[in-house]
């Protein structure tokens, strides 16, 4: 009489299902990654190579002693917005190009940004070219 059994177990163990499993994982958390961190920001910063091709109507500067000059005109810091207000009126798409000197707070440059801003006014950085 036989008594073993006619099928039998085999006691390997098949990697292929676990690196399914693993590889289903990485593709889960690399698309939710995105999600789970709304801290971060998706900045473009702008190059310092080629050239705007937008039209100049005022230029604002801020020296290393922090004067401020529009259109090489020098203006008291509390009566900016109501000379660039002056000088854009009547302009459509009225644009304005920021020359902060080297070694300028971010301050003063985050405060003509703030007037441009509020007055829907452009404003365009400018910076050295390489």
């Amino acid at each position: 009489m036989n008594l073993r059994g006619r099928n039998k177990v085999s006691a390997t163990f098949s990697m292929s299902s676990m690196t399914d499993i693993v590889f289903l994982l990485l593709i889960f958390f690399m698309l939710t990654s995105p999600v789970i961190t709304p801290e971060a920001l998706d900045l473009i910063l702008p190059k310092a190579k080629g050239k705007t091709t937008s039209t100049q109507h005022v230029a604002v500067s801020i020296t290393e002693d922090l004067k401020f000059y529009i259109n090489e005109e020098e203006v008291n810091s509390n009566r900016i917005e109501r000379e660039l207000e002056a000088k854009l009126t009547g302009i459509e798409e009225p644009t304005i190009i920021l020359r902060a000197a080297e070694g300028v707070p971010i301050e003063k440059a985050v405060q003509i940004m703030d007037i441009a801003n509020r007055n829907k006014y452009k404003i365009v950085l400018a910076v050295k070219p390489n």
